[in-house]
């Protein structure tokens, strides 16, 4: 199966928080689209393991994704070498997308900046013909995504592109809320921590909408870009 966008996160709702609503009209464009989660989030401080697998499935339904990979790196303790860039580099080319969405390229969570140098070395190295990566004992061909992007998390960065999500955002949230052991819960006994409040949640909605503020539409996500986009016309650009 080929997929047309390959979304890469550190930990499971990474993707959901930071760019589920752009997934969510692709797919709806007849797009299909996958996520390859890096870590489980076992080191997350409410929840387990178990749980998030659980969570990770039902936001893939929701956002109706062709598929879902979790490659089971240490979660904080991951590194960008050889041994885990081989990894992701079997992923680009079994699936061999044509965009690849990364983490945000500076953040809070020191996970986010390290998947997002480690996605885009993959990618990369993904195109080198002398790499060779293996797919059940049958040798990979090369292959190189034509587009990497980097969501924007925690951090407010400055944006690249802004994607409007306008008609998304109900389907951004739900997927989000599918996180219930991580996100905002009055009964929950869990601990508290900097994304278990509700102001946070609600958060998801005002910096998209904000983000809609700035390109003269109702929500939008933002990314930033490892080359200078180009347009046919001047007139592509809304």
């Amino acid at each position: 199966m080929k997929l047309d966008i390959l979304a890469i996160g550190a930990h499971p709702d990474d993707i959901e928080l930071s760019c589920a609503g752009t997934l969510a009209k692709e797919v709806a464009n007849g797009k299909k689209v996958g996520v390859l989660d890096l870590t489980r989030g076992e080191l997350g401080t409410r929840g387990s393991a178990e749980i998030r697998d659980q969570e990770a499935k039902d936001a893939a339904e929701i956002l109706g994704l062709a598929m879902r990979k979790n490659l089971g790196f240490s979660d904080a303790f991951f590194v960008n070498n050889t041994a885990h860039q081989l990894e992701i580099i079997k992923v680009i080319r079994k699936y061999r997308p044509e965009v690849v969405f990364c983490n945000a390229v500076d953040d809070r969570h020191i996970d986010h900046p390290k998947g997002s140098q480690l996605a885009s070395d993959a990618c990369f190295l993904s195109g080198l013909r002398k790499i060779e990566t293996y797919c059940d004992e049958n040798k990979q061909k090369a292959w190189r995504p034509k587009f990497v992007y980097h969501y924007i998390q925690w951090k407010d960065l400055q944006p690249d592109v802004a994607v409007d999500i306008s008609g998304f955002i109900d389907k951004k949230v739900e997927a989000v809320k599918a996180y219930r052991s991580q996100f905002f819960d009055p009964d929950s006994k869990e601990p508290t921590t900097p994304i278990s409040s509700g102001n946070f949640l609600d958060s998801v909605t005002y910096r998209a909408r904000n983000l809609g503020r700035l390109i003269g539409t109702e929500y939008a996500e933002g990314f930033t870009v490892e080359r200078c986009p180009a347009v046919d016309s001047i007139f592509d650009l809304i």
